[in-house]
């Protein structure tokens, strides 16, 4: 049975234009799609604040605000990259007056629980792998 939980967004008090690593936006992007679900949920206990990653961008909520939103990664833009080891540009926008102190935090705590729960979904996958098998294709005579 589908579960849903709505946030919401009070107006925009700032943003700013920042680089997340690499490293960082592909974990995030590969925990996302390993998950086989539109979003999942990274409690950082450590802040108390919950973070939901969907396709378009990052949401984080701390717990005394219950459902609305500090402050949001949003549009990210790995297209611009001339490398995958390169930094993903992306804007940061904050809802509330302390959020920019609590994203001082965010970065590196948000990673170490994103890396927590990618081996935890790691370890439920299935132990029998499908047959593999190597598909030979034509040589190109000249």
């Amino acid at each position: 049975m589908p579960q849903y939980e709505s946030f919401y967004r009070g107006d925009v008090l700032g943003s700013e234009t920042r680089t997340l690593s690499a490293s960082h936006y592909n974990a995030m992007r590969l925990l996302l799609d390993f998950s086989g679900k539109p979003c999942v949920f990274v409690p950082i206990r450590t802040m108390q604040v919950m973070a939901v990653i969907d396709r378009e961008e990052v949401i984080f909520v701390a717990s005394h605000h219950k459902a609305e939103v500090e402050f949001a990664w949003r549009y990210f833009h790995p297209q611009t990259r001339e490398a995958l080891s390169d930094p993903v540009p992306y804007t940061l926008e904050y809802y509330k007056p302390d959020a920019l102190e609590s994203m001082k935090r965010a970065q590196g705590e948000f990673f170490q629980h994103v890396q927590l729960l990618a081996g935890r979904l790691r370890q439920q996958e299935p132990t029998s792998k499908p047959e593999q098998r190597v598909v030979a294709f034509p040589t190109h005579k000249t």
